[in-house]
């Protein structure tokens, strides 16, 4: 049983890692069709990755070795989050070290990396972008922490894997406190992953961009470990909303019968939420950056609103 659920953890982090591309490529394609546009396809991240792998490396002279080994920080922190995530099955191997509070630990080592690195070569827009990915953070990780807080207190326990398998051996039922967690877990989502409207992915505008600036300088290889783990790091929220939210469709590690059910569902949800994260995207517009703080305090008020009507009214 032992060797079935590491295989069943190897299924998964493989799966995690060949998705991410793909799933960005399926979110900018239902955003093209809403766009009236053909788009690139959903391959065309694919075919980026492999193109920056066989370029060549271009450094600044005055880099530091931090510049240089920030990409495989980056890309082995979204890499880990997204493997611990319960995506598949609730308790893989390593399930008791998802503890939700340790997973935005992760997070934050890769975000002060990429800050760091964007700052180390001294350029104005590298420096512009780490304060404002700065600032969208401090905002951002009390919201995500109280959303987390509250998916703990309905499971008593703060382990992702315990809090997925309650809330999925609870059944369908509709608790108001989840539901206002739902909604601040999606601003985060948006913000911390450089969406509209908080941030544009696609605009290299020196007024507007956050993400973007703080990889200007980067090329090569090192470009693309970043854009896969960009798009790492997209797959393990969406895997977090589903997995605190929506966890039906889940097996058990070992269970290979259920394997392709579970893979289905997955899937299918996956689908649901790009073409979702697409329309979202469309139908709204780039905020000004000085309107961010309100988009944020919005969802932490709500996530604390969440968290006080589970201890108020137990629902």
């Amino acid at each position: 049983m032992k060797a079935s659920a590491l295989a069943f953890q190897l299924v998964q982090s493989l799966l995690v890692l060949l998705l991410a591309p793909l799933f960005l490529g399926w979110v900018d394609q239902c955003r093209a069709w809403l766009q009236n546009r053909r788009g690139a396809g959903v391959w065309q991240p694919y075919r980026t990755l492999v193109k920056l792998f066989y370029k060549e490396v271009v450094l600044a002279h005055d880099a530091s070795p931090l510049f240089r080994v920030t990409p495989y920080v980056l890309f082995g922190c979204m890499a880990l989050t997204a493997t611990l995530v319960p995506m598949v099955a609730t308790d893989l191997p390593l399930a008791g070290a998802v503890d939700v509070i340790a997973l935005v630990g992760i997070l934050a080592l890769a975000r002060v990396f990429l800050a760091l690195a964007a700052m180390d070569v001294g350029t104005a827009f590298g420096s512009l972008g780490a304060r404002r990915e700065m600032l969208v953070s401090f905002l951002a990780e009390p919201a995500l922490l109280m959303v987390f807080f509250t998916a703990a207190s309905l499971s008593a326990s703060t382990s992702l894997s315990t809090i997925v398998t309650v809330l999925t051996h609870r059944g369908f039922f509709l608790y108001p406190s989840l539901a206002f967690s739902g909604v601040a877990f999606l601003m985060v989502l948006l913000a911390e992953n450089g969406r509209i409207p908080v941030d544009n992915p696609e605009t290299h505008l020196e007024l507007t961009m956050i993400h973007e600036a703080m990889i200007l300088e980067y090329t090569g290889r090192h470009l693309a470990l970043i854009e896969w783990a960009q798009g790492l790091k997209l797959l393990a929220y969406v895997g977090l909303g589903l997995a605190l939210f929506f966890p039906f469709g889940m097996t058990e590690s070992g269970d290979w019968w259920a394997l392709p059910g579970a893979l289905l569902a997955f899937i299918l949800k996956l689908i649901f939420m790009g073409a979702g994260l697409a329309l979202l995207e469309t139908l709204s517009a780039k905020q000004r950056l000085f309107r961010v703080p309100e988009f944020m305090g919005g969802a932490f008020l709500l996530a604390v609103l969440a968290i006080l009507i589970h201890y108020l009214l137990g629902a």
